[in-house]
């Protein structure tokens, strides 16, 4: 369901009602598998995510680096609370940084640096030597799966022509993408695709991802301002003019946000 983008709510929260009290069954791929599926949705499961996480952490031993750094996503996506989870998973997996972790691993825990510095700035995170490595490895995965859509260079020229000039595919000081950014004021604007989303099977609307508002979170954590323009709706735009207007409306509630080439 998570790698698909598709949501059957009654399914996924019976799962999730029934898993914690099954978690010493699991493997360790397991666990990592069912807590990325979960926050890749964006499913609101606290009590499989507590059972998850107390698992984890009597079975550190038995994870590989880049379980850990997918453990480590999972719980950083669903905007974990407790530093002592993420403590110990970067520890788990400090020694194996610059050896045994692939360039998504890296990336992952990359994010998971973010969250963890943003949510508690007092505390030192045991991977902040690596912040460099991890960062390079994040924008290395961004450049690699960058190929621009016809709904991102359209959205682009929409905006050229009310005259928001802007930066196109920028990648923040921090690692981080916008589709379209204005890096000196931290305003930007994201063509929300279909990998943004989930689609309910039984009522076929669409809601964001966890992964979608985990990155979201982080932008806005720093200080930027992002408009989502979600791809169903452009998609229902015809012609320019239509377009246009939609961007107004868009953005008329957000003072940052102005159209003019002066803002």
């Amino acid at each position: 369901f998570a790698t698909a983008g598709v949501d059957a709510p009654r399914l996924i929260d019976a799962i999730a009602q029934v898993a914690p009290s099954r978690l010493s069954g699991f493997s360790v791929q397991g666990l990592t598998n069912t807590a990325w599926a979960y926050a890749k949705m964006g499913v609101d499961a606290p009590r499989l995510f507590d059972a998850i996480a107390d698992a984890a952490l009597s079975r550190l031993g038995e994870f590989d680096a880049n379980g850990v750094a997918s453990m480590a996503w999972a719980f950083a996506c669903v905007d974990w609370k407790e530093p002592r989870l993420f403590v110990a998973l970067a520890d788990a997996c400090a020694e194996r940084v610059s050896t045994t972790l692939s360039d998504d691993g890296l990336s992952a825990l990359h994010r998971a640096s973010l969250h963890f510095r943003l949510e508690w700035p007092d505390q030192r995170f045991p991977l902040s030597h690596c912040d460099e490595t991890l960062r390079a490895a994040a924008v290395r995965e961004l450049r690699h799966e960058a190929r621009p859509s016809e709904f991102q260079r359209d959205l682009a020229a929409t905006l050229d022509r009310l005259g928001w000039t802007h930066v196109f595919e920028h990648v923040t000081s921090e690692g981080l993408s916008l589709d379209m950014a204005r890096p000196e004021t931290k305003r930007g604007f994201e063509a929300a695709g279909p990998w943004h989303f989930s689609r309910d099977v039984s009522s076929m609307r669409y809601s964001e991802s966890g992964a979608t508002r985990f990155e979201a979170r982080l932008l806005r954590r720093l200080g930027w301002d992002v408009v989502s323009v979600p791809f169903y709706e452009w998609a229902a735009l015809e012609g320019a003019s239509e377009k246009e207007a939609y961007i107004r409306t868009k953005v008329a509630s957000r003072p940052r946000q102005q159209l003019s080439r002066r803002s």
